[in-house]
């Protein structure tokens, strides 16, 4: 199958958790400027709710997970003040 290129690199948030090895679950990922639903796979289990990077397309709207923090969410709360 063909790879989706645009969807790796993009962050989502698990609507349905995935069974690791087991089976999928279900992202909800910004791309394209709107946001898209996809398969998604993960090697260990992923709660519903859990914030994941794609890393991989399979094609087929199939794409692998990985749990992820953006690391410019910590900076939304710092207001810069040095003491």
């Amino acid at each position: 199958m063909v790879q989706d290129e645009a969807v790796i690199g993009c962050a989502g948030k698990l609507v349905l958790g995935t069974r690791g090895e087991a089976g999928p679950g279900e992202v909800l990922v910004r791309v394209r400027g709107g946001t898209e639903t996809f398969l998604a796979w993960s090697a260990e289990p992923l709660p519903r709710g859990t914030h994941v990077l794609v890393v991989t397309s399979r094609g087929g709207r199939q794409v692998d997970v990985i749990e992820w923090a953006d690391p410019l969410d910590a900076l939304a709360g710092d207001t810069g003040d040095a003491g």
